[in-house]
């Protein structure tokens, strides 16, 4: 890896941190508090692209894990693995890499639409899909509660796909970070 993304990675890394210092707001019905470093997360995959935005997201959490208090409400330490909101924390770097993945399929023609269908994709059905039955297993309430309570998520989380849409299509124009391999010439 060269220094250049070991920069954007840790770059991404503190961005999420920051948005961390933003107090969490708490969701009635379920142990697990709306916070804006989702929005993080689908930057992460939408500017760094699959694997420097997954990584991103994994020194994040490796960080946290060693105790240092990163996450929204000032949380960090290996407890918060194992808590309600742990299946919403192993989701982020896989949600960024899901994200990055659509966005390098659709690079050549990636505009404000195709951004939107990687950060919806990614931001919330993979976040959804896997933090929903941990907050279940690990806050005590059914996958049913679990599940519409995190309903109200959903205005929040669209509203960051957006924002982390535009910003993703801007950076693209501006500065490019993704680098996709040139195309080889057709075989003769």
């Amino acid at each position: 890896m060269k220094s250049r993304d070991l920069a954007y990675v840790a770059l991404f890394a503190a961005i999420v941190a920051v948005l961390g210092l933003l107090p969490p707001v708490p969701v009635p019905g379920i142990p697990v508090p709306i916070t804006a470093q989702t929005l993080g997360v689908m930057l992460a995959g939408s500017v760094l692209g699959a694997r420097r935005g997954g990584l991103a997201l994994l020194t994040f959490l490796a960080v946290v894990a060693v105790g240092a208090p990163l996450l929204s409400g000032g949380r960090g330490g290996l407890a918060v693995f194992v808590g309600p909101s742990a299946g919403y924390l192993y989701s982020w770097p896989i949600a960024a890499f899901v994200i990055g993945l659509l966005t390098q399929l659709t690079w050549r023609r990636f505009n404000l639409a195709w951004a939107m269908v990687a950060n919806l994709v990614g931001g919330i059905v993979v976040i959804y899909a896997i933090g929903i039955p941990f907050t279940a297993l690990f806050g005590d309430v059914s996958l049913t509660a679990a599940a519409t309570g995190s309903l109200a998520f959903i205005p929040g989380d669209l509203v960051k796909a957006g924002a982390a849409s535009v910003v993703a299509v801007a950076v693209r124009r501006a500065y490019p970070v993704i680098e996709l391999p040139a195309r080889r010439p057709a075989a003769g």
